[in-house]
């Protein structure tokens, strides 16, 4: 099997691979989007992390990744076969995929060859417990980009289609990449991501020279190179569990609340899906800092992730997003 590079090993990118681990332990935040320059290690990480998850628990033979027992499945007869174990799933979604690929289809094979009327699932059902990868996610059509955002979000895969009717859990972070030469992402569908990162061309002579020598070493020997990071990669992992199993008490108190209210009223962001995000990626981020309560700091520090594509562009103002936003976290705090 190819080793995947190892999470902890990735050098920089520090908002980034934040984005992922709150995704990691709160998949309700509704997915990342990462703009950036190519060659920045945007699928790299999203690849490691996955790698990194320990494997599930899955019906044998369930082509859906149900849990063992569980009674939505469209295929509960499988579940009969007793239980097995499997790598976090990773879906890389490409971007000529069809709408019939990505939900799911007749199987045209034992319709013609047997006359049964059977489903084919698609991606959205291999990606189910696991990770949906969109490179370019710009350049993809709207309307499969607004089904996987809609999927992303209920949790649910429903098909109704050519006499069937089909409905399947399909619980995913969905990552998205994209650079914006190419073409933005329409305003409707990127205020769907809960988390919006921006990566760049590292400038830092040291930090670039690191990032040579580890993917050279990696090249040389993956196995050697794996090894020596295993014990960063155990402590990566535990972190997200101890995240996982502390989101549910986690406590936000009414002064953070109100801060991340004032913050969203102050820099115009609209609706309320802003301060929801706000609040749940604050909520993971102490979590998985091991704190009680979520604090103003952890407001402060995701703020930009969740706020940045949801502000209107101000004529008035040359700043970019992150700048407004981290300008009226400055002046909230202050006062």
């Amino acid at each position: 099997m190819r080793l995947s590079f190892p999470f902890s090993a990735i050098v920089g990118q520090d908002e980034m691979k934040r984005a992922l681990l709150i995704a990691a332990v709160d998949a309700r935040i509704g997915g990342v989007m990462v703009f950036g320059d190519r060659g920045t290690g945007k699928s790299t990480a999203v690849r490691a992390l996955a790698a990194l998850l320990p494997p599930i628990l899955v019906a044998a033979g369930c082509r859906y990744h149900c849990e063992p027992g569980a009674t939505a499945c469209p295929a509960p007869e499988l579940h009969q076969r007793g239980k097995a174990t499997m790598p976090v799933p990773f879906v890389d979604l490409p971007l000529g995929a069809t709408e019939d690929r990505v939900v799911g289809a007749l199987d045209l094979e034992r319709a013609l060859g047997r006359g049964e009327k059977a489903f084919e699932p698609g991606l959205l059902a291999r990606a189910h417990r696991g990770f949906l990868y969109i490179d370019e996610v710009n350049l993809l059509e709207d309307h499969i980009v607004d089904l996987l955002l809609d999927v992303a979000a209920s949790g649910e895969n429903v098909v109704e289609r050519e006499g069937l009717s089909v409905r399947h859990a399909a619980r995913f972070v969905l990552v998205g990449s994209g650079n914006p030469e190419e073409g933005e992402l329409r305003p409707q569908l990127l205020d769907r991501f809960g988390l919006s990162v921006e990566v760049r061309t590292p400038q830092d002579l040291a930090q670039r020279v690191e990032i040579l020598k580890r993917c050279d070493a990696f090249e040389r020997d993956p196995e050697g190179f794996t090894a020596a990071w295993r014990s960063a990669e155990r402590r990566t992992l535990k972190r997200i569990a101890a995240g996982r199993a502390a989101l549910p008490a986690m406590v936000v108190p009414d002064a953070v609340l109100t801060l991340a209210s004032r913050l969203c009223m102050a820099v115009g962001a609209d609706g309320l899906r802003g301060e929801l995000t706000l609040m749940r990626s604050a909520r993971a981020l102490a979590a998985l800092d091991g704190a009680t309560e979520v604090s103003a700091d952890h407001l402060a520090t995701v703020a930009p992730m969740a706020l940045r594509h949801r502000l209107r562009r101000n004529p008035l103002d040359e700043t970019g997003s992150t700048v407004r936003i981290e300008r009226a976290v400055g002046e909230l705090l202050a006062a």
